[in-house]
């Protein structure tokens, strides 16, 4: 549905480094970056992708939901989001409540957004 999804941070090299690490374990990597004002489109190979710029306002916190193609990304995203300066706001594991399959982690990035990643398949 979508080809990319573009917010203000309000740090920008914290921001870029934050999601760099932490959406390392789903391929996500920098396909193209201007200067801060214009910024940084993360995204895995022919992926939509993920645009951050600097700005100087304060949106509304957003959720942001990523596919895991296997728990065990679900996993590393948590740890490295974690090493990355993200705030725990939900172990991975289990929601049953979604789903029986819905295995996710969810964390708070340096401008209070929540980040999760999802893997819906069951477990290898």
């Amino acid at each position: 549905m979508f080809d990319h999804v573009k917010f203000g941070v309000t740090d920008y090299a914290v921001s870029k480094a934050f999601f760099l690490k932490a959406l390392e374990p789903i391929g996500v990597a920098i396909v193209g970056e201007g200067p801060p004002e214009y910024g940084v489109e993360l995204s895995p190979p022919n992926k939509p992708s993920l645009c951050l710029f600097q700005t100087g306002e304060k949106p509304a916190h957003l959720h942001l939901a990523f596919t895991a193609d296997n728990r065990q990304q679900v996993d590393a995203f948590y740890r490295a989001a974690l090493e990355a300066g993200g705030k725990d706001h939900g172990a991975p594991g289990l929601r049953p409540n979604y789903h029986a399959n819905y295995y996710a982690a969810f964390v708070i990035g340096p401008d209070g957004h929540n980040i999760e990643v999802v893997c819906h398949q069951p477990e290898a």
